[in-house]
């Protein structure tokens, strides 16, 4: 959903004190970048400064540039920087001087915001707000769990399980963090985070059963309203003619929005511990990442034992 300058001050008015002070007619336009940044007017010649695309933070050492330069200087750097690709201007600071600023928001249509806290607080929570709500997305049909600590998300065709394999492990003492939609959002290059969205938060729909209240049932332990997703987990209705991965030597990998992530193909039928095999598997990557595989161990093992056998042969066998 795009991210308008209205929604932004509704969210932040609150805390970061945010009025529109011109520009009005700029209010309805859609934030796309998620970068707020500064302008850095000292030390750059009037013809070097142009508008960035976003938002961009004037504060007190900005005002101190512009306040050293004369009427004629100061008037064709604002004329020059205030227009687009540049979407909204938060003047920040005590002294935030809003005059010259004013009659280039209204006549461009660049919303003008006004707040007497300090530039650096005020970026600070837009770094936060911004990367948030501008951060790509993908939603999918999956549940996403917290097990041991890691994000395991579990995909597969509908009625295959999932739901249940997560009740199972929110009553061994795991926690749910969305269930049937994920959204998954990549706040900085191969890190997803997943959530799931208002409506369903913290509900479990099991067939023949229903809707499930986790929070309610279990506690708000058994919750979690987002989490990092750190291995995919496949649930696949059982093959017998299928060849499926018994070593785990060659680790696959599943790509959402850019990022690649662990991925496990797992079969199931009747009587199969999906529960217990889903904590080995979380358990498993937190041992590769203090460089453990045991499946490269046993692989290592057998060379060795190999090795071993070749020597013994070839002593055997020779006439000394």
């Amino acid at each position: 959903m795009p991210l308008t300058i209205r929604d932004f001050l509704a969210d932040n008015r609150e805390a970061l004190g945010l009025r529109l002070v011109a520009g009005k007619s700029g209010s309805g336009a859609v934030l796309t970048d998620a970068e707020p940044r500064r302008p850095a007017f000292a030390g750059r010649k009037l013809e070097d400064v142009s508008p960035p695309v976003g938002v961009v933070l004037i504060g007190d050492e900005d005002y101190k540039h512009l306040s050293a330069l004369s009427d004629a200087q100061r008037s064709r750097l604002l004329q020059g920087y205030i227009r687009p690709p540049l979407e909204c201007i938060i003047l920040a600071g005590e002294y935030a001087r809003i005059a010259p600023i004013r009659p280039l928001a209204n006549q461009r249509g660049i919303a003008l915001i006004q707040t007497s806290l300090p530039g650096t607080e005020v970026l600070r929570t837009l770094f936060d707000y911004l990367a948030r709500m501008l951060a790509p997305t993908e939603q999918i049909h999956g549940t996403l769990v917290d097990i041991h600590g890691t994000g395991v998300l579990f995909i597969g065709r509908a009625g295959i399980g999932k739901s249940e394999i997560a009740l199972d492990l929110v009553e061994r003492g795991h926690r749910l963090v969305a269930d049937d939609v994920v959204i998954l959002r990549r706040y900085s290059p191969g890190i997803l985070i997943g959530s799931g969205p208002e409506l369903l938060k913290h509900f479990l729909e099991i067939r023949g059963i229903g809707i499930i209240d986790v929070r309610k049932l279990f506690g708000v332990r058994a919750i979690r309203l987002q989490k990092r997703v750190e291995t995919v987990v496949e649930l696949l209705d059982w093959d017998g003619s299928e060849d499926y991965e018994r070593l785990g030597l060659d680790e696959r990998t599943i790509r959402f929005i850019g990022v690649d992530l662990p991925y496990v193909r797992l079969p199931i039928f009747p009587g199969k511990n999906i529960t217990v095999l889903a904590e080995a598997i979380a358990l498993g990557l937190h041992l590769k990442i203090y460089g453990e595989s045991p499946a490269a161990e046993l692989s290592s093992r057998q060379s060795e034992l190999m090795r071993r056998r070749r020597i013994e042969g070839y002593l055997r066998s020779d006439p000394e």
